[in-house]
């Protein structure tokens, strides 16, 4: 699809950048952050070859706009997504492609309005509470100098959230094994990406193979069968399980098959919690050493509040809390690269992207260009505040995707932090471990290389 000549950018040069493809492959098996190439941090466009086929990484934003809105009807997932999110989330929300991903998205819209979001607003505070409270619990946590790891209270708490305000507060999981189960599935996401740009068959072996198959069988069939035991009791509870039972294509009819129910429940429960328990690990972590800021953002709590609980009407009236969140997902996006594949060859500011092309919008890039930020790698939720944010390019932030396919939760799961913000920082005052600064990874999503251990000590 080309776009019309007076929406066209003026012609760039992109950047060639020259690296073995040993080099990469070998950035992609230590860690695939690391094969983002260096130039994308103050380039507009850079070129590679790797291992005979040529990507694309776009980092201006007004390219990035032009290839996701105006030509996303040109653009797939690409095999790469395919072969790593495929056989978890089958053909759902996030990994379908035309219409079956159009039809799918109308479906679930409804649930993601704000009306029906701050709904949830009482469910994400009580699950703040919860954690919380087991924190601060002396027969629970006797031993108060043992070390939390906060990205994994972060993934307890966040999907409770979800099982609560999506799946009526199933009580079929078990929060502890579907961690786990996520996390094996992901931990070698590095071979896949690696076997793919190398074109290996889908079933060559890799270390950790096994068992992320064997996670996804265990998801599969505990989300399977909650779909069945649901339709066979005819019960309606108004939740998103409901919502995708009573869907239909609007053009054919056809209902979603369970299969199809699983694959976007996986998609919700996947994607919906463990992005938002990272983004707000690195938060606990980012204010651990800005302190000044934390105090700001303690003083904006308790103003708001009057020293009483917080209430759903109060997560609204916390700009400074929520631009803190915004700011520490520029700095560590929970989904660091957009991966996509040219299906109808189109021009992309002059250059011509040809059919089987793989984009890249690495937004780890992005976030932190030169460019486009000032300190780009100082921590300054100020960026996320007044006239600072509304000059801002749209599509130079982008913790939740862009275009068309912008993640269909970003509202949710910012409320959700500004909640679980409000609630465990006017109670706990967490200290990091070490002083060491930790490395991100890329495993589909920005996890830390090591656990983020920190202390917890309550508030006087």
């Amino acid at each position: 699809m080309m776009a019309d000549a007076a929406t066209e950018l003026a012609p760039e040069i992109p950047f060639r950048c020259r690296r073995s493809s040993l080099t990469v492959l070998t950035s992609l098996l230590r860690n695939p952050l690391s094969a983002i190439p260096p130039e994308a941090f103050s380039e507009k466009l850079v070129l590679s070859r790797v291992a005979g086929r040529d990507s694309l990484y776009i980092c201006d934003p007004a390219l990035i706009q032009e290839a996701l809105l105006r030509n996303a009807d040109a653009l797939g997932k690409g095999d790469t997504m395919r072969r790593v999110l495929g056989p978890a989330l089958g053909q759902g929300l996030l990994t379908a492609d035309g219409a079956h991903w159009r039809w799918q998205r109308r479906a679930v819209a409804a649930g993601f309005q704000h009306d029906s979001l701050t709904g949830f607003l009482p469910a994400m505070i009580a699950a703040a509470e919860a954690t919380r409270d087991g924190w601060l619990d002396k027969e629970i946590w006797p031993d108060k100098t043992r070390p939390l790891d906060i990205g994994h209270e972060m993934m307890h708490t966040t999907f409770a959230i979800i099982v609560e305000t999506m799946l009526s507060g199933s009580g079929d999981f078990d929060a502890g094994k579907v961690e786990g189960a996520i996390t094996d599935y992901l931990e070698p996401s590095n071979f896949m990406f690696a076997y793919s740009l190398l074109r290996a068959p889908e079933w060559l072996p890799y270390p950790g193979r096994s068992r992320a198959l064997a996670s996804v069988g265990y998801l599969r069939a505990t989300l399977g069968a909650m779909v069945a035991k649901r339709r066979a009791s005819g019960q309606h509870r108004n939740d998103l399980v409901d919502m995708l039972l009573a869907s239909a294509d609007p053009e054919s009819g056809r209902a979603m098959s369970d299969a199809e129910i699983v694959d976007n429940l996986l998609t919700f429960v996947t994607a919906g919690h463990e992005t938002t328990a990272l983004g707000l690990a690195w938060t606990f972590h980012l204010l651990s050493r800005h302190r000044a800021v934390e105090d700001a953002v303690l003083a904006e709590i308790e103003a708001v509040t009057g020293g009483s609980a917080l209430k759903p009407e109060h997560i609204m009236a916390l700009p400074l809390t929520r631009a803190v969140f915004q700011e520490a997902m520029r700095l560590y996006p929970p989904v660091p690269v957009i991966t996509r594949q040219v299906e109808e060859p189109f021009q992309l500011g002059g250059v011509a992207l040809k059919e089987g092309m793989v984009l890249y919008v690495p937004i780890q890039a992005v976030h932190r260009h030169e460019r486009l930020w000032d300190q780009p790698d100082l921590f300054d939720p100020a960026r996320f505040l007044g006239e600072a944010a509304r000059l801002r390019h749209r599509y130079a932030y982008m913790p939740f995707g862009a275009g068309p396919r912008i993640c269909i939760g970003s509202a949710f799961a910012t409320m959700e932090a500004v909640a679980i913000l409000a609630v465990l920082l006017r109670a706990i005052r967490l200290e990091p471990l070490t002083q060491e600064p930790p490395e991100p990874t890329l495993k589909i999503t920005l996890r830390p290389k090591r656990p983020l251990l920190m202390t917890a000590t309550a508030r006087a």
